[in-house]
């Protein structure tokens, strides 16, 4: 005896010596939601209330030595106290069950819900170095602009060329006749002509 105390731990607790049944917490939480699944349907409140009616016409109607449960019912009142009894802790332990999973769920979509705004932060700021970045590039619009206004640009040169051949073609003309041109009023588009009347090289 003396042998058996000293080998005992002090710091560890002592095994239990009665075996209790061991059971799955999973299957019984689902062999439990399952119950109060069917119990939170209109089917079950419609058997109940059948059984209970039937119940009461069978301890009322029938004959006396066939009635198992007689008037106050005191059977009935047990049986629904005990269905009472075990139906409170089952629903409990099925919304505890849905509650885990709701919680759950909440942190997985907080999860993702913050990789969604990291990433949506890293694209504006991928967007607004593109945009820094692409500040002093020429784009579609402001080639076309320039390209539209050059050529404007070409087309009164051409046309201020081709006035110019003109009065150059009507002073050869009239020299060649033997008469002096008329003096013309100028315009600005005239400046290509220097004051004595000959055009600028």
């Amino acid at each position: 005896m003396v042998e058996r105390r000293r080998t005992e731990r002090l710091d560890q607790p002592r095994e239990s010596r009665v075996k209790l049944p061991r059971f799955d917490p999973e299957a019984f939480g689902r062999w439990s939601e399952g119950i109060a699944r069917g119990m939170g349907t209109a089917n079950f409140i419609v058997y109940m209330t059948v059984v209970i009616a039937a119940w009461f016409l069978w301890n009322t109607l029938a004959p006396p030595h066939l009635r198992f449960d007689p008037y106050t019912f005191t059977f009935l009142t047990l049986i629904l106290s005990l269905q009472a009894s075990y139906a409170a802790p089952l629903i409990l332990l099925a919304q505890n069950r849905q509650a885990d999973r709701d919680r759950v769920a909440l942190e997985e979509d907080r999860r993702r819900a913050t990789m969604q705004k990291a990433d949506t932060e890293y694209l504006a700021r991928e967007i607004a170095a593109l945009r820094v970045a692409m500040g002093e590039v020429a784009t579609r619009d402001f080639l076309r602009s320039e390209l539209a206004r050059l050529a404007e640009e070409l087309d009164e040169a051409a046309h201020r060329r081709q006035r110019l051949e003109r009065r150059q073609q009507k002073r050869t003309s009239h020299r060649s006749a033997g008469s002096d041109p008329l003096d013309e009023p100028r315009d600005d588009l005239d400046g290509d002509y220097a004051r004595d009347g000959r055009p600028e090289g």
